[in-house]
């Protein structure tokens, strides 16, 4: 009954975060797409302080937007702002990072193989760096580096690759994957606590009282702006991190941290594309880019034509795959797993039957063969020959097929 239930909380938090994500992100891109696509006003909208307009259609109905240059005449009684669905998403992700990686398997933060440290260890390291990035960033925004876009932004990626680097050094590759996103996340949330929301409180201050803002207000909007537009160019790659626990053929490679860091990049720079094709700047040669940059990445990290061969030519019969089966995966791949984390087989992934076996040879073929994550953390030393044996059975039955 504890792990049924346990399995329930994991599913609401994890149901909740992708809800507060979307609410969140969806918010970031229309705000950004309305800002590139405000037009200037008429003479009589510019009298009253406006300094762009759009009108747009929805849901049945037309819709005028208007943007102040500072604000209106009389500031309105009901201002809706912007933060709770930042703040909830960031909360959500840190609870399922907690229920998943510190205090579920720990095979999904720790792989031996690679460091052989504690859970303990392994989650002062993760939230000592989410802690560490967030204070480097904010040293930097704060700093005359903030006024140069582009240095700003390829120190800012220098930094996210090597704290992807090192994270690969002591973590599962999934581990590693959810705390570069976590990090990413950390960096987009403080952007709005720290930046975004004071600017707007320090602006709609000055003007209650009546005053035209300072040196000092002007400079927050500035930094504010700045913020939003990195949160913009990161909103892609932490949703690719957000979906990629599903795929071991990425966070499972050996090179994993390069792929993710290829992938942050590829998906920022096709972000740029709709930043300014929303101000009416059409470079489709970006996406083409992207795409075979994309396309390439595919190719480099493909796995060879076989998994496996043996040396000696034999081959390996079903009662092996069976031992190596039932030694390294029925824990958890079972109709009922003994592992006490799992209520049923993880995905619906059952394998205690040589015929479901073959039913999933890809993820098979991938997890435990060529990837290396399953068994999670290799908690039941599968060796290399094994891994090989399994691999040789699985082509072997393809080629029957």
């Amino acid at each position: 009954m504890e792990a049924y239930l346990y399995e329930w909380l994991g599913l609401i938090v994890r149901w909740l975060h992708v809800i507060f994500g979307i609410a969140w992100i969806g918010a970031s891109f229309y705000f950004v797409w309305l800002d590139n696509n405000l037009r200037e006003p008429p003479e009589w909208k510019k009298q009253q302080g406006i300094k762009g307009d759009l009108w747009a259609i929805h849901g049945g109905g037309i819709y005028e937007v208007a943007k102040y240059h500072l604000g209106p005449d009389q500031m309105p009684t009901q201002l809706h702002w912007f933060k709770w669905e930042a703040y909830s998403t960031w909360l959500s992700g840190m609870a399922l990072l907690v229920l998943v990686y510190y205090l579920g398997s720990t095979g999904y933060l720790i792989d031996p193989a690679r460091a052989d440290i504690s859970t303990t260890t392994g989650i002062v390291i993760g939230l000592g760096t989410l802690v560490a990035v967030m204070a480097v960033y904010e040293a930097m925004i704060r700093s005359p580096l903030a006024d140069n876009g582009k240095v700003f932004g390829l120190m800012l990626f220098g930094i996210l690759v090597l704290v992807d680097w090192g994270l690969f050094q002591v973590f599962s590759g999934r581990g590693a994957f959810i705390h570069v996103g976590a990090v990413i996340g950390t960096i987009m949330v403080a952007n709005v606590f720290l930046g975004i929301v004071p600017s707007q409180r320090a602006l709609v201050s000055v003007l209650e009282q009546g005053r035209e803002p300072d040196e000092r207000v002007t400079r927050l909007a500035a930094l504010a702006k700045l913020r939003s537009t990195h949160n913009n160019y990161l909103t892609l790659p932490v949703l690719f991190i957000m979906i990629s626990n599903h795929y071991p053929l990425l966070y499972g490679h050996p090179h994993g941290w390069a792929i993710l860091a290829a992938i942050g990049f590829i998906t920022a720079f096709a972000r740029h594309y709709f930043n300014l094709r929303h101000r009416q700047i059409n470079r489709p040669s970006i996406l083409v880019t992207a795409a075979v940059m994309t396309a390439l990445l595919i190719w480099v990290i493909a796995p060879p034509g076989s998994t496996s061969m043996a040396k000696n030519g034999t081959q390996v019969d079903d009662a092996t795959v069976t031992t190596i089966v039932e030694t390294h995966c029925l824990a958890c791949h079972a109709a009922n797993p003994s592992h006490p984390g799992f209520q049923s087989a993880p995905a619906g992934v059952r394998l205690d039957e040589l015929s479901l076996v073959m039913t999933f040879s890809d993820k098979v073929r991938q997890a435990a063969v060529l990837s290396h994550y399953m068994p999670l953390g290799n908690s039941t030393g599968m060796t290399e020959q094994e891994r090989q044996q399994l691999g040789q059975w699985l082509d072997a039955q393809q080629a029957v097929d």
